[in-house]
């Protein structure tokens, strides 16, 4: 399952569209932020109150029903141990996924011993709602949607996120993953209050161009996120992390800018798609997925070959002659429309 994610050397050279970065990476002020660190700052183990209520004021939260997390990633694995595992002999916890969905998911889930329940998506990729209700049992202790999807950009509507909350048993838990949140501007967060069975989880990685520091926020009424925090590790946020998510929240016309680009460079990609005869789904986040047929994982070899790295999900159950393209900075994805062009309009 790790092999996954393991990827080779030769990727971070290149115009990397495969992973659904900030291609234009983060903004000035972070770079000075983490300049301007001292020896004591590094030295010492980093304090959170300032950055946890940075980033409260930015969702519209109290600082108490916030936690930050060493990437999104870290809040999925600690939901995962704090709800997942077996409570006693023969127990088998339940987590429901529709597909296609992050397939952290499915692996935190088994890695703990519970047992995934794979939903396939309807045929246009708007969320099965009626099928996620019908595989609720007692047994369901989560409910993980994502909202805009990841790979197909599709947003799950409020509505059926409020649906699932009040059908799942006492003791469950509905997870919102809102990684890209930031490219839709819809929040199940406004509702919280109304939903205490309900957390979701941000990052700062995709709008905000820290990936590469590894920090996002799970939110929720604090009962909730109490199984969460005793599982997160003490001190896993690192400082240079800290500093760079309070700078970052500091300059967010930088951000409204990169979402104006993101914007344009979707524009672009559909209507390249339409000139090449390709199908795709309008999305809602900062990438594109689109339907290459039994081209897909040759046009992502000879795009890689030519230094453009796309993500293949063709192989994928439902997901099947699929491609992802990262959405970011516009001379980026002019640069990807033209080797797309070059690969299919050379083989025609």
């Amino acid at each position: 399952m790790i092999e996954k994610y393991k990827k080779p050397a030769e990727l971070y050279d290149g115009l990397r569209l495969h992973q659904n970065e900030n291609t234009g990476g983060c903004s000035p002020k972070v770079l000075e932020a983490l300049a301007s660190l001292t020896a004591e700052q590094v030295g010492f183990y980093p304090p959170y109150d300032a950055a946890t209520r940075a980033c409260a004021a930015y969702l519209g939260v109290d600082p108490d029903r916030l936690s930050l997390v060493n990437g999104l990633d870290e809040g999925v694995m600690a939901l995962a141990v704090g709800y997942l595992r077996p409570r006693g002999t023969g127990d088998r916890p339940e987590a429901i996924i529709p597909e296609p969905a992050f397939e952290i998911f499915g692996y935190d889930t088994e890695v703990v011993g519970g047992r995934p329940i794979r939903v396939e998506p309807n045929p246009d990729y708007s969320f099965p709602l009626d099928r996620v209700l019908d595989e609720i049992t007692p047994n369901t202790r989560v409910v993980f949607i994502t909202s805009p999807n990841n790979p197909t950009g599709v947003l799950t509507p409020l509505d059926a996120i409020r649906t699932v909350a009040r059908r799942v048993p006492a003791g469950a838990v509905v997870f919102v993953d809102e990684a890209y949140a930031e490219f839709s501007g819809i929040s199940f967060i406004p509702e919280l209050e109304q939903y205490p069975n309900v957390i979701v989880g941000r990052t700062f990685s995709k709008a905000f161009g820290l990936a590469g520091l590894r920090i996002g926020a799970i939110t929720g009424h604090p009962d909730t996120l109490e199984p969460l925090r005793l599982v997160v590790p003490v001190y896993s946020v690192n400082i240079a992390a800290v500093v760079a998510v309070q700078a970052a929240l500091q300059d967010m016309d930088y951000v409204e800018r990169y979402k104006a680009q993101v914007e344009a460079s979707k524009e672009q990609l559909y209507a390249a798609c339409d000139r090449l005869g390709l199908r795709y789904w309008k999305s809602a986040a900062n990438f594109v997925l689109i339907h290459a047929g039994p081209r897909a994982s040759a046009l992502a070899q000879a795009a890689a070959a030519r230094g453009v790295y796309l993500r293949d999900r063709s192989q994928e159950a439902g997901l099947e002659g699929c491609l992802r393209i990262g959405a970011g900075i516009v001379a980026h994805t002019e640069r990807c429309i033209e080797v797309i062009e070059e690969v299919l309009c050379g083989a025609a």
